[in-house]
């Protein structure tokens, strides 16, 4: 059998890929799933639960950010983070499809 060699990928495979890297660390996993039971929290609220430094938890909601999976509004002094749920729903919706497919 021969298979011919892909020259780009589609755009769920990419979406799905991004919010695999997302999901990469258990402290993101973590995250994802208190805002899923929570709705939304400050960011100090997770420090408080997380055995992480404060940096630390900054650079991993940065990436649930960039994915697209987070918000964060800004309520100086404080940021309150909540899932995106348009994305967190195209999250599941694709991996059901990956895992199923």
């Amino acid at each position: 059998m021969i298979v011919k060699k892909v020259e780009t990928y589609t755009k769920e495979q990419e979406q799905t890929a991004r919010f695999a890297k997302a999901l990469s660390h258990p402290v993101r996993v973590y995250i994802l799933d208190f805002l899923a039971k929570k709705a939304c929290c400050f960011s100090g609220d997770l420090a408080e639960l997380l055995p992480i430094a404060r940096s630390t938890l900054s650079q991993h909601l940065k990436e649930l950010k960039n994915a697209g999976l987070i918000q964060g509004n800004v309520e100086y002094p404080k940021i309150r983070y909540c899932l995106n749920k348009e994305n967190w729903d195209k999250a599941k919706g694709l991996f059901k499809h990956f895992f199923e497919g």
